[in-house]
């Protein structure tokens, strides 16, 4: 009885020893070696996992850099240029400066230009909003106020303005990752150059309907007049679906569209204040009688 099972014990060993050294050699024969710059590009990302770059996380963007070697339409939105700089010498490259930028909201329907005509009681989601019905305002583009945007941000860089009723973005803390435009199911938050100085100018609409039926809905919306297209000496405006967009790549800033408005549509942030017309017109006549 002893040596039967001795001779089961030897077998049984004999068969862990084998399966060892196969799973050894398999091991061996399959294993990966991993690039050690990897690691060293994945220390210097923030480790945000935000997605603004484009990849799964910070350290597949990294693993994407090495065995590339390249930096060419590589961003990493909440490190900027300075950690891509960073990262330059270990692939042997030099990075491309890119211009910063920032989350615009693309509307402003709020509370007091756009006044609700119903009242919506049911699940706090812009998506669900969004298939059920136009909203609150009535207004079939604009934001509906419940805040995914602000839930997506994980900068903490959104919030809703309990007087407006819209998402406010924070300058400060915006990293441009881009997760607020993928949340709103109405396109309505746009990534757009910072600027000189952080001043920008933009339609704030998107609205595609005819001039009556959107100035209805909203005091404020793009009415698709025109009259900005044409004084624009840059080409920087077009005009579509009843709705003025600028491109920010064209834009000058030099302020010529946002008065030629009749809506008051085209924000200008950041700018000085303009001087009151009268106010200028007397200062002009003083001066030639002087």
């Amino acid at each position: 009885m002893n040596t039967v099972i001795l001779y089961a014990v030897l077998a049984l060993s004999s068969i862990g020893v084998l399966a060892a050294i196969i799973l050894y050699f398999i091991a061996q024969k399959f294993k990966i070696i991993e690039d050690p710059r990897i690691d060293l590009v994945a220390d210097l990302l923030p480790g945000a996992n935000c997605g603004g770059c484009g990849f799964a996380g910070c350290r597949n963007m990294a693993e994407f850099i090495v065995k590339n070697e390249t930096l060419e339409n590589v961003s990493c939105p909440p490190g900027g240029n300075d950690v891509l700089k960073q990262i330059g010498p270990i692939i042997g490259q030099v990075a491309e400066e890119k211009a910063p930028m920032i989350a615009v909201l693309r509307c402003n329907g709020s509370l007091k230009n756009a006044p609700s005509k119903v009242k919506y009681d049911g699940a706090s989601s812009c998506f669900f909003v969004n298939n059920l019905f136009s909203g609150e305002n009535g207004c079939p583009n604009g934001c509906i106020g419940l805040g995914d945007c602000v839930t997506s941000c994980l900068f903490d860089a959104m919030y809703i303005d309990s007087e407006t009723g819209l998402p406010v973005i924070d300058n400060e803390k915006c990293v441009a990752c881009g997760a607020c435009v993928k949340s709103c199911p109405r396109a309505i938050i746009e990534l757009r150059l910072k600027g000189k100085k952080d001043k920008r100018i933009f339609v704030s609409c998107v609205n595609k309907e005819k001039g009556a039926v959107a100035k209805k809905n909203c005091e404020v919306a793009c009415i698709g007049c025109g009259k900005c297209v044409k004084e624009c000496k840059f080409e920087a405006i077009t005009l579509s679906n009843n709705v003025a967009y600028i491109n920010f790549e064209k834009c000058t800033l030099c302020r010529k569209c946002v008065e030629s408005c009749p809506t008051k549509a085209i924000h200008e942030v950041n700018f000085p204040a303009r001087k009151n017309k009268e106010a200028s017109e007397l200062t002009e006549k003083e001066t030639i009688v002087n």
